[in-house]
This record gives C-alpha cells, sequence and structure tokens, in this order.
C-alpha cells in the first residue's frame, strides 16, 4: 500500500508552472526576461 501511495504523490508533483498550456508559460518566462532586462539596463548595471 505505501508504494501505491508512494507513486500517486510521485505523479502530482508539480514544478510549481502555471496550469495553462506550454505556450502561457513560456510567454511568462520570455516577460520575465525583458522586465529584468528593462531594470538592468534602467539601474546601469550592465
Amino acid at each position: 500500500m505505501t508504494s501505491t501511495a508512494a507513486t500517486a504523490a510521485a505523479a502530482r508533483t508539480r514544478t510549481g508552472g502555471p496550469d495553462g498550456p506550454a505556450v502561457l508559460e513560456h510567454v511568462l518566462g520570455w516577460t520575465l526576461v525583458v522586465v529584468l532586462a528593462v531594470l538592468i539596463t534602467r539601474l546601469g548595471l550592465l
């Protein structure tokens, strides 16, 4: 019974990404990259 519970828990393991399609995750990721790049250049760190 413990192996079944462990298998079920492993199947439900999430990576913390959004629940939507992969395209949404990519768009949010690139948006974060652009925002960080703008902040870095505005602060003169690059």
